[in-house]
């Protein structure tokens, strides 16, 4: 066990820790995949524990992988067997192993973001909600709420009517009995579903809970801050019988509340497991004293958090650096011109990242990026699985795997074209619907028997010889699949379809369309050894941060969530405003819990930084012709001015004399807790101005729309300075406040 030398004080007392409920307080860059992994080893190694008998469960793929390949390194050829994954990779092979009991076909496909929304797209059209154009009917509106429902435990059937809205919730509650119908007809579950229906299975099926419960001796929790109220409830379950439960998180890098995440549940675990073990890492590895004092400073004022005293041997390093710009485009150009400038010797370009609160606010720093001809790596662009021709490709498998999956077959059935129209599509789908199975067996039936399918006379003759023309293809891939390993099946289907002529016209898109194929096809020839099955799995499973690449030596620039579990030599953070960072709708919303969460998103943010932190802010940002001028962002004063260099041309002017006068106008106490609503921005106006506005245009409530932003609403408007100033929520960009005299806003 010489790998326990290696720890320090905290570390070595979270790793030998006995049995029991241990709860891991781990900082920012305290070594807790260090901690996690070692305590598996140790358990094994120490403790006698078999490997099958752990199970360890983190958030990302990557993380999973990086903890592999750690125990393995650790105790060569010993941890065979080792239950190690995310969460949804965990349920789904639970769920693959009680498919009955859980009430699944064994071949159960997990459907994505994309396949999700456009049934649910489907089903809005099919009630003409669509039409309506209310934004919170809209398909991602009502995805979200049936998603949040799940995360509540929320069956179908037992939808809440009144909760936040009765007109609203009628219809949530209508799309998302159609939406779970839909899935099982589909033989499909969706990812918030993989949570759900194992909890369901362990909760209500005794005998199943205690099987696993018996199986498990420890349970392992990675990233717990981030666990939602499935999760919770599957780890106390899986727990129920050993009662060994290690969990690591930390209650001050919770930034996914909106996405069903519950810092909470660390103060549940320390109720519900009163007797169990706390214990604190604090010793940083990976940021200077300066950074850590910085990020100490800020985060300390959140309530509900157990506090801690972040330290470091790597010395005290350097002064962050806080430039405040004229405008947004003096912004962007201090980004470019800071890494030009100081990226030499030792430090290169690859060693930046600029992050910011929202991804629009990425485009004047490509702008200014491409001015300078320099190149930088966009996090959070259109995702490799989320492009189109991988998307057709997967579809294919997916039929493959169960060719009850309705969605992929309608995705493929006439990619590339195979002369199968619309009106044949939908005489398929309506002799499955009147047969009482899928269209995919109908297919399959065509393909198999030909004119002697007992389905063959319910299409003309062209188009039941297309159908069966597809359907033979289908079923030689359905038995190659049972015979031949992954990537045989793959290089079948590209060349049986002919995928490369269809997908590769010569220009260059056509070319990068079919390096994307060519890429897939490289981690398919990764699963040699494994199942179409397990293949589609690991895909659907894959996260955002897991498809994180390197890209040459450039800047990366990224969103502060995409930056969570990085780091990086060199930390840049933008848009130090108030209303970009703390965001304006946790400071209009009044929820003192959103604003905690702001905070919390800046100090990940801060403590991503290994050696120097800049963070920039604008006095001015644009608007139409005009610009609105900025108030720095709260935040900023809770840093110690001894940590701080400031610079900039806006450092000591308006900004200030902005900032007393919101701190006076503003409704904050300023004592960290009661936000209230921010005054106003003052808008700058441009050289020639259109007349005064006398009376109000627009009022809540008004459907408008701009020549670039689309529809909207608006959810306030007001008379100032003789314009009228108008808060819309757009459906492509969100809230946007205008002049009303110079954005041009059609009412409809």
């Amino acid at each position: 066990m010489d790998y326990l030398n290696s720890l320090n004080s905290q570390q070595y007392q979270a790793v030998t820790a006995g049995t029991g409920q241990v709860l891991v307080l781990a900082g920012p860059g305290s070594g807790k995949t260090r901690v996690l992994t070692q305590r598996v080893a140790y358990l094994i190694d120490a403790m006698g524990v078999r490997p099958s008998a752990i199970l360890a469960v983190t958030f990302t793929n990557k993380a999973a992988r990086e903890m592999e390949e750690r125990v393995n390194k650790l105790l060569p050829g010993r941890a065979g067997g080792l239950w190690l994954g995310t969460f949804h990779g965990v349920c789904a092979r639970i769920l693959r192993r009680e498919a009955a009991d859980a009430g699944l076909s064994r071949s159960f496909v997990i459907f994505d973001s994309d396949d999700q929304l456009a049934i649910v797209k489907a089903i809005l059209r099919d009630l003409g909600i669509d039409k309506l154009k209310d934004p919170r009917l809209s398909a991602y509106a009502v995805h979200a709420a049936i998603s949040r429902a799940k995360n509540d435990l929320i069956l179908p059937e037992d939808y809440p009517i009144g909760l936040r809205s009765r007109k609203y919730d009628e219809v949530y509650a209508k799309v998302y009995q159609r939406y779970q119908a839909e899935l099982d007809r589909n033989q499909a579950v969706d990812f918030d579903d993989l949570l759900m229906r194992t909890y369901l299975l362990l909760s209500g099926k005794p005998s199943i809970r205690e099987q696993y419960a018996r199986r498990f001796e420890h349970v392992l929790v990675d990233e717990f801050q981030d666990t939602n109220r499935p999760q919770y409830e599957l780890v106390r379950l899986l727990s129920s019988y050993h009662h060994n439960l290690f969990v690591v998180g930390d209650e001050d890098q919770s930034i996914y509340r909106w996405r069903g995440a519950d810092y909470h549940n660390i103060l549940r675990f320390t109720k519900d497991y009163p007797d169990h073990q706390k214990i604190l890492l604090e010793q940083n590895y990976r940021s200077t004293q300066t950074v850590l004092d910085a990020a100490m400073a800020v985060i300390r004022r959140n309530p509900n958090r157990t506090a801690k005293r972040l330290f470091t041997q790597l010395g005290r390093g350097t002064r962050l650096t806080l430039y405040e710009a004229e405008d947004d485009r003096q912004e962007a150009e201090f980004v470019v011109d800071t890494i030009r400038e100081t990226a030499r010797g030792k430090i290169s370009p690859g060693d930046f990242a600029v992050m910011y609160r929202t991804n629009a606010q990425s485009r004047l720093l490509e702008e200014a990026f491409l001015s300078a001809g320099m190149p930088y790596r966009l996090v959070g662009a259109q995702r490799f699985y989320g492009r189109r021709e991988v998307k057709d490709l997967i579809a294919y498998l997916r039929l493959i795997q169960n060719p009850g999956d309705t969605v992929s077959l309608l995705r493929v059935i006439n990619t590339p074209p195979r002369k199968i129209g619309d009106k044949t599509v939908g005489m398929l789908q309506f002799t499955a619907a009147d047969l009482e199975t899928s269209p995919g067996e109908i297919l399959l039936s065509l393909g198999r028997s030909g004119p002697a399918s007992p389905h063959w006379g319910r299409f003309d003759s062209r188009a039941a010889t297309a159908l069966a023309d597809f359907g033979a293809q289908l079923a030689a891939w359905i038995d190659l699949r049972d015979s031949e390993a992954v990537p045989a099946l793959f290089d079948r289907i590209l060349s049986d379809i002919r995928y490369q002529e269809f997908i590769d016209d010569g220009t260059d898109e056509g070319e990068d369309r079919w390096e994307n194929v060519q890429e897939l096809r490289r981690l398919a020839y990764q699963q040699e050894q494994g199942t179409l099955a397990g293949f589609l799995e690991q895909i659907a499973l894959v996260s955002d941060q897991d498809t994180l690449t390197e890209s040459g030596d450039a800047p990366t620039l990224l969103t502060l969530h995409a930056a969570k579990g990085l780091e990086f030599p060199q930390v840049i953070i933008v848009g130090l405003d108030e209303g970009v960072l703390p965001h304006i709708r946790a400071i209009e919303s009044g929820d003192a819990e959103e604003m905690a969460e702001e905070r919390r998103l800046f100090y990940v943010g801060i403590t991503r930084a290994k050696e120097r932190l800049y963070l920039v802010r604008a006095d001015r940002r644009g608007g139409f012709r005009g610009y609105e001028e900025q108030i720095a962002s709260s935040f900023l004063d809770d840093l110690p001015e001894d940590l701080v260099e400031r610079r900039g041309p806006a450092s000591s002017r308006a900004s200030s004399r902005a900032y007393r006068a919101y701190r006076r106008d503003s409704q904050w106490d300023g004592g960290g807790s009661n936000w209230g609503r921010a005054r106003e921005p003052y808008t700058v106006p441009p050289p020639a101005r259109p007349a005064a506005a006398q009376e109000r245009q627009f009022t809540p409530g008004m459907r408008v729309s701009h020549a670039s932003w689309g529809e909207g609403m608006v959810i306030e408007s007001r008379l100032m300075d003789g314009d009228e100033i108008v808060d819309v929520v757009f459906e492509s960009v969100g809230i946007k406040r205008v002049m009303a005299s110079l954005a041009k806003l059609q009412k409809l």
